[in-house]
């Protein structure tokens, strides 16, 4: 990768994570609001952050940020491990959601842990976190303080959208990564705490998109590429044909609305918080538009934050950063760790690495910050 390509990446990844905290902020406060009772409040769809419940202030993310922040610090992780000699194992990423899990339970860090991501005490606050990704991780630690064995799938057959809102980061891996693996890793990732193959395959199908964006596609051609690989996995027909609708109807150029948003779905599960995201990126497209998309992506009765962090995800990926608007930008809860986050990805990723780590050094203090487990 050469200066040009990696500055241009780095400003995807930062605007991918950036840009999805922002959707998730925004639509955080509205989750369970009649599309119609938004649009009395916001005529013009809610395009500022507002306070949300239990008098969260304006700006604060949900457990969509939370869980994505700790997707990112595991696949850093991963990449460290890969000194041992033993590949690039999914399975960190699930450590990760023991530690966020951790965040959920307790009242702030208790030293046991190691990294710095579980140390920020600001992570610790409970913001609707899925009923779903609580369950399946408490199931999978039998018992004990930590999942004794990582890698299980979960056991139910959950399709809620608490798997595809948090794999976007699978997607932002360079293109040493392949399309392919990137889909079959996020599904993977997504499976720890949702069993049924549609949760898997929307989370796929995101990271697959964002990915073929970051190496310079176009939206639709990387809707395109992304579907291509969605259908060659069995029970792909919920996610590829809800999807199919969300591109008809920006195609189509529907009113822009809670009322064509909700022909798609209210977003609780996960091919339609995807398809919600895609329409509106798709209808509104352009770099200078993506507030309009984000605005329209939460306007809507359902869950507001995910289909909000997806979209972001989606558009920030595309334009990079410095199209996300700074109204927004410069409130929005965490910015700091996130694009601290966003960086040290950047770092691990990149020929940089090799300055931090190595099979044999150099030794330095990134191994503390991102053990290799």
């Amino acid at each position: 990768m050469n200066r040009v390509a990696e500055e241009t990446w780095r400003a995807r990844v930062r605007g991918s994570l950036l840009g999805g905290a922002i959707g998730d902020a925004l639509g955080g406060p509205v989750e369970f609001q009649d599309g119609r009772s938004i649009m009395a409040e916001h005529p013009d769809r809610l395009r500022t952050f507002v306070s949300g419940p239990a008098e969260w202030p304006p700006g604060t993310i949900t457990d969509d940020t939370q869980m994505t922040l700790f997707t990112v610090e595991g696949l850093i992780r991963a990449g460290v491990r890969t000194d041992r000699g033993l590949g690039f194992t999914v399975a960190v990423v699930q450590h990760a959601y023991d530690r966020w899990l951790d965040t959920q339970t307790q009242p702030g860090p208790t030293g046991e842990r190691d990294g710095w991501l579980h140390a920020e005490q600001w992570l610790y606050a409970r913001r609707a976190p899925g009923t779903t990704c609580l369950n399946a991780l408490t199931e999978a630690r039998k018992g004990e303080p930590r999942i004794p064995q990582f890698g299980a799938e979960a056991i139910n057959d959950s399709k809620g959208c608490g798997g595809v809102m948090r794999v976007a980061p699978f997607g932002l891996l360079p293109a040493m990564f392949p399309t392919d693996w990137v889909f079959d890793s996020a599904a993977t990732a997504a499976g720890y705490t949702h069993g049924h193959p549609t949760g898997k395959l929307a989370a796929g199908t995101l990271a697959a998109i964002v990915h073929e964006i970051c190496g310079g596609a176009t939206l639709d051609a990387a809707l395109d590429t992304a579907t291509a690989l969605l259908v060659q996995h069995p029970n792909h027909e919920e996610t590829s044909t809800t999807l199919s609708f969300a591109r008809h109807l920006a195609a189509t150029g529907a009113e822009r609305g809670p009322v064509t948003v909700e022909r798609l779905g209210g977003g609780w599960v996960a091919e339609e918080a995807l398809a919600i995201a895609v329409y509106a990126a798709l209808a509104c497209p352009a770099p200078e538009q993506i507030l309009d998309a984000l605005a329209l992506s939460v306007t809507h009765s359902g869950d507001s934050d995910s289909t909000g962090a997806i979209c972001g995800n989606v558009l920030g990926a595309l334009h990079g950063e410095t199209a996300l608007p700074p109204e927004l930008v410069f409130t929005v809860e965490g910015r700091p760790v996130i694009l601290q986050l966003a960086d040290d990805f950047a770092l691990e990723f990149t020929e940089a690495s090799k300055r931090l780590h190595g099979d044999y050094g150099p030794h330095t203090t990134w191994i503390t910050r991102y053990p290799g487990w």
